[in-house]
C-alpha cells in the first residue's frame, strides 16, 4: 500500500491468488522470515477456484507417471507437518485403489509407478476387491491396484490452516482486492502491483490465480484452460460399507468416464466425481456454476457400475 509520502510499501514477495498453492507459498515464505503480502480477489476460503472443498484425494502411486511419486511423498510429509503445527490432522490415510480392466493402460501404469519407486502395493481381482472392500462391486475382469499410503487431505481445513500460519508468521493479507496489473520496475528492479485499492512493490511476484492465470500471463491463455467440474454426494443404503476404515479413496475407469470416490467423511453422503466431467471448457469469469440433471446422470453411471449401495438420493 502506498505510504503517506506516496512511496509504495516494499515487500520481499507478493503472492496473488490465495488458493491452496498461493496460501502454502505465502505461509512458507513467512515462516522463512520474508516480508510477504498475499492478495486475494475474493473472500478467503471462497468457492470460485479449484482448491476448495471438504476433502481431496492424495495418491502416492501415480499412474500418470512415476516421476510424480517423489513430489507426492514430499507433499504427504508437508501435510503431516502442517497438521502438527496446527494441532489437527490434515491427511487421512485410507489407502488408494486404482480400478480398471486388467489389461488397461491405467492398471499397467499404476503398477509401474509403484514398482519404479519401490512402493508397497497389492494387485486384487474384482472378487478380491469386493471381499476386502464390500462397498465395491467390480466386474471379474477388473483389477484393483491397492497402495496403502495414500488417502485424502482435509482441503478446506488445510487452506485455512496455511492462511492462519501465514498471518501468525507476519504475512499481510489483502482479501476482496482485485489485481489490476503488474509491471517491472526498471529503476530499482523488482515489480509493482496495482490493485483496486492501492499499489505495492516487491522484489518478486508469485501469480497463483488458478483459472484466471491466462488473463495475467497471455502465453498461458491457450494452455491453462478452465473446465467445469461437478461433484455429487449421495445417500448410501448402508453407510457402514463406506467408512474410512472400510473404503479407500479410489479411482475407477469405465467406458463412461474416469471416476473418483471418497469414503464417508466430513459431510453426509458418498462423494463421487468424474475427471473432466462433461469436457466443458470455459473461462473462469463466465464459467457456469449451476448444476443440471445431466451432471447427476453422469455421476450415477459410476455409482451404478461399481457402487450400487451408494446409489441413493442425491444430497
Amino acid at each position: 500500500m502506498s505510504t503517506p509520502h506516496g512511496m509504495p510499501t516494499r515487500y520481499d514477495t507478493i503472492v496473488v491468488g490465495l488458493g491452496i498453492m498461493g496460501s502454502a507459498t505465502l505461509a512458507t515464505l513467512a515462516a522463512r522470515g520474508k516480508r510477504v503480502l498475499g492478495i486475494e480477489r475474493f473472500d478467503l476460503g471462497h468457492a470460485m477456484g479449484s482448491s476448495h472443498g471438504i476433502n481431496r484425494i492424495i495418491r502416492i502411486g501415480y499412474f500418470e507417471g512415476a516421476a510424480y511419486v517423489p513430489m507426492v511423498q514430499r507433499a504427504a510429509r508437508l501435510w503431516g507437518e502442517l497438521g502438527e503445527r496446527l494441532g489437527e490432522k490434515m491427511m487421512f490415510v485410507t489407502g488408494t485403489l486404482d480400478c480398471a480392466p486388467t489389461d488397461s493402460p491405467l492398471t499397467h501404469q499404476s503398477r509401474v509407478s509403484c514398482q519404479a519407486n519401490a512402493l508397497p502395493y497389492e494387485e486384487l481381482d474384482g472378487v478380491e476387491v469386493a471381499r476386502r472392500f464390500p462397498g465395491f462391486r467390480l466386474p471379474k475382469d477388473y483389477t484393483g491396484i491397492f497402495q496403502p499410503d495414500g488417502g485424502f487431505v482435509a482441503s478446506d481445513r488445510a487452506l485455512a490452516g496455511y492462511q492462519t500460519l501465514a498471518i501468525a508468521d507476519g504475512a499481510e493479507i489483502r482479501a476482496r482486492e482485485k489485481m489490476l496489473g503488474f509491471q517491472p520496475i526498471s529503476s530499482s528492479g523488482g515489480v509493482r502491483v496495482r490493485t483496486s485499492r492501492g499499489t505495492y512493490e516487491a522484489e518478486s511476484l508469485v501469480l497463483s490465480t488458478g483459472g484466471w492465470i491466462g488473463d495475467h500471463i497471455p502465453a498461458l491463455k491457450k494452455i491453462a484452460v478452465p473446465e467445469r467440474q461437478v461433484l455429487g454426494w449421495f445417500q448410501p443404503r448402508d453407510a457402514m460399507l463406506f467408512t474410512p476404515d472400510r473404503f479407500p479413496a479410489s479411482i475407477l475407469w469405465t467406458e463412461d468416464s474416469h471416476f473418483y470416490q471418497f469414503p464417508l467423511w466430513g459431510a453426509p453422503g458418498f462423494k463421487i466425481g468424474a475427471h473432466r466431467h462433461l469436457f466443458q471448457q470455459s473461462d473462469a469469469e463466465t464459467l457456469d456454476r449451476n448444476v443440471y440433471p445431466e451432471d447427476e446422470a453422469l455421476l450415477r453411471k459410476g455409482l451404478e457400475f461399481a457402487f450400487p449401495e451408494a446409489n441413493g438420493a442425491c444430497l
